[in-house]
């Protein structure tokens, strides 16, 4: 994508590594346990502190989980890998180095697909249609390799800083892109993308407000002028953990490139890469080292961890428990169940919700109807639960039974969505909490036929209205309709009742 500003042409160039912390019950290195909000220092040991003589031994779980996820991501899984050690100091790496992984990932060569959402976009070759008519754009994994954590800094007791180790060692799973998105846009869909595959994985929680997932675009622009292209140097904005921060710190360093190129020509080839922080509050980012090299770490393989092979009978383990992922399930869908993309991707946000959702269908209910339910109310009481809609105790076949009754008349809509609401909170049956409330339509034309006649008689005026035609028609149809619905305290089936009121104001 080419934009045009005051005359310069220029491309957008942004690459993504993603931290993607592993739910596995204890570090990566060592048996210490991972939960979230303890007090500071109180899970740590000799292993995760660096102390001498001390052992590290392979999380086998974090592992697999890694190649997992590597397969989700259509990566070639190295047979061979190992650690290595990344030398670097700060307060919160205890060791002084980092275990992780270097020239032998243990997945490479992927890709992701993540939704088009303008339809105006050209096709490209890395482009093409989904089922849904959709455009996608097929976006490269470089790589995918596991790692351990670092420390906290504390900077909130007054003139002194403190360092929390609780973190340290646990599973992180780096996921890097290659720069194939161009635009802010792109790269929060993608963002939105990973999280919901390693969610239906079940290898991360993800959640951004406890840090399981963290966001580190890098941004450059490529800018033709006179003839010549020139490429600003690259950013890297670090530790992003909200969607919003990530779109809004891509546009503001686009906008800064920009800035920074037409006042001082600055272009890669003058400058080394630089790391920003970004700042919420005033919106900008905040310039913060320069990018060391690879060889700045002074990588080596890690001397007490054994290599770690791969073969067939283990990787087909991992393979088996694939499932199907979110936009191709979102997808189905659309084509399937003749869903709107917009309510599909709703339901398939969670892997929870989307298999309930499939477990009513399989239990006869009409998909159209489970939807409206699922999406309008239950998703409403599940956020003001604080839970998931799977978790809100109810059977698929009662739900199946409840869109059956809408779908026969039996109740009308908003009756559903009582009745939903009553089967949440005691479980009981659609059926029998409908008698109980008095929800039940009535269809019986004899009875329906004898009200209507009764508010003909009491409503001249609307009658005359309907009549004459015109601009009142309509609206007097609706107001004798209404008046039924009322006389009959909501139970007369509005399909009936419009027949009848046809047939005697023909």
């Amino acid at each position: 994508m080419v934009i045009k500003v005051a005359q310069v042409d220029y491309k957008i160039v942004v690459g993504l590594e993603i931290h993607v912390q592993l739910c596995t019950k204890s570090k990566l290195f060592c048996g210490c346990a991972l939960r979230f909000g303890e007090a500071a220092n109180s899970r740590v040991c000799p292993v995760c502190l660096g102390a001498p003589g001390a052992l590290p031994v392979m999380n086998k779980q974090a592992f697999e989980y890694a190649v997992l996820t590597g397969t989700a991501l259509n990566c070639k899984i190295a047979q061979f890998t190992k650690w290595d050690r990344k030398s670097y100091y700060y307060p919160d790496l205890p060791k002084n180095y980092q275990i992780s992984q270097y020239d032998l990932p243990l997945g490479s060569n992927g890709f992701i697909e993540i939704p088009l959402q303008d339809p105006r976009l050209k096709t490209q070759d890395t482009r093409h249609k989904t089922q849904d008519t959709r455009l996608t754009k097929k976006i490269r994994i470089r790589r995918v390799h596991l790692e351990e954590d670092a420390g906290k800094n504390l900077h909130s007791s007054g003139n002194f800083s403190q360092v929390d180790l609780n973190r340290t060692g646990t599973p992180l799973m780096e996921i890097v892109t290659e720069p194939d998105m161009s635009s802010a846009a792109e790269v929060r869909e993608l963002a939105v993308e990973l999280q919901r595959i390693v969610r239906y994985l079940g290898v991360s929680e993800a959640d951004m407000q406890k840090g399981h997932i963290r966001f580190e675009p890098n941004v450059n622009l490529i800018i033709s002028r006179g003839g010549s292209e020139f490429k600003t140097p690259i950013v890297e904005v670090k530790n992003l953990n909200s969607f919003r921060a990530l779109e809004k710190s891509i546009d503001y360093e686009i906008r800064r490139q920009l800035d920074e190129f037409q006042e001082t020509g600055q272009t890669m080839e003058m400058g080394n890469k630089t790391t920003r922080g970004w700042d919420d509050v005033n919106e900008a980012t905040v310039l913060q080292r320069e990018k060391e090299e690879a060889h700045d770490y002074r990588y080596f393989p890690d001397p007490d961890l054994v290599p770690v092979e791969m073969n067939e009978q283990w990787q087909r383990d991992i393979q088996s428990r694939l499932c199907e992922l979110p936009l191709k399930k979102q997808a189905r869908y659309v084509d399937e169940y003749k869903l709107s993309d917009y309510d599909s991707g709703v339901l398939t946000a969670e892997r929870s919700t989307a298999e309930f959702f499939e477990q009513v269908i399989a239990a006869g209910g009409e998909a159209r109807r489970v939807c409206n339910l699922l999406t309008q109310i239950g998703l409403k009481m599940a956020n003001d639960r604080g839970c998931g809609i799977a978790d809100l105790c109810l059977k698929a076949e009662s739900m199946a039974e409840l869109s059956k009754m809408i779908g026969a008349g039996k109740i009308s809509a908003s009756a559903g969505n009582t009745i939903f609401e009553e089967m949440v909170k005691t479980g009981k049956n659609p059926i029998i909490i409908a008698e109980e409330l008095a929800l039940v339509q009535t269809s019986d034309e004899s009875e329906l036929e004898a009200i209507v006649d009764r508010i003909l008689s009491e409503n001249p005026q609307a009658v005359g209205d309907v009549k004459e035609g015109g601009k009142k028609c309509k609206k007097a149809q609706s107001f004798l309709l209404g008046q039924v619905i009322q006389k009959t305290g909501g139970r007369a089936n509005p399909k009936v009742v419009s027949a009848i009121l046809s047939r005697k104001l023909a």
